[in-house]
């Protein structure tokens, strides 16, 4: 792959993912007002810091994920709306929106018997079989499916703080051990152990 088309790995993803994210609980965390104000200042870092997330990724990497570009979007529109209307709602459902629609996405793949996370995670499962790739679709999809309704649950049945607090120490830590929970079927549908000891996870974590 040439350098002008090289796709993010290693520490470039997770500073391109999980970066805003850190930003959105830091500023949220260390505003230095109080109460649900909070959550509108963290928004706005939210959109900042990933607007420069995907201009990184474009100047250093030439390319933009179409995952990325549908977050982010996500991010400024419903970051936006948080903003303006001073309702936190749009930001708690950004979420779901993303999930849910990756987990269909996913879905209408299968359907068409084309699972798409060969397309996007093709170089980082070396030697897997097609089987392999339709079950790994398959539970990537009936994860984001799950994480979608997790996140409505919490955000309708909880206060703000603890929204925030389940993104951090619920979300991303379910993201990593369901996408390391694959390995062993990975392993047994042909995945080559030595070129990928660590599995990818599909796109930004939410």
């Amino acid at each position: 792959m040439s350098a002008a088309s090289k796709e993010p790995a290693g520490g470039a993803k997770l500073l391109i993912d999980l970066g805003p994210l850190i930003v959105f609980f830091a500023v949220n965390f260390l505003a230095p007002v109080p109460g649900i104000a909070k959550i509108f200042i963290a928004t706005g870092a939210f959109m900042v810091a990933m607007v420069a997330a995907m201009i990184y990724s474009a100047v250093r990497f030439r390319s933009v994920s179409p995952l990325l570009w549908f977050s982010g979007i996500m991010v400024v529109v419903l970051g936006g709306l948080t903003l303006w209307l001073h309702d936190e709602t749009f930001i708690k459902l950004k979420p779901t929106i993303y999930y849910w629609f990756v987990a269909a996405l996913l879905g209408f793949g299968l359907w068409k018997d084309k699972p798409l996370l060969k397309s996007v995670l093709g170089s980082a499962y070396p030697g897997l079989s097609e089987e392999g790739w339709r079950k790994l679709t398959r539970n990537w999809a009936l994860f984001f499916l799950f994480m979608g309704v997790l996140n409505e649950l919490v955000w309708r049945n909880s206060s703000t703080d603890f929204w925030v607090g389940f993104k951090l120490w619920g979300a991303i830590p379910l993201t990593f051990l369901f996408a390391a929970a694959n390995l062993p079927m990975l392993l047994k549908h042909g995945l080559n152990a030595e070129d990928k000891a660590q599995p990818a996870e599909p796109g930004p974590i939410e």
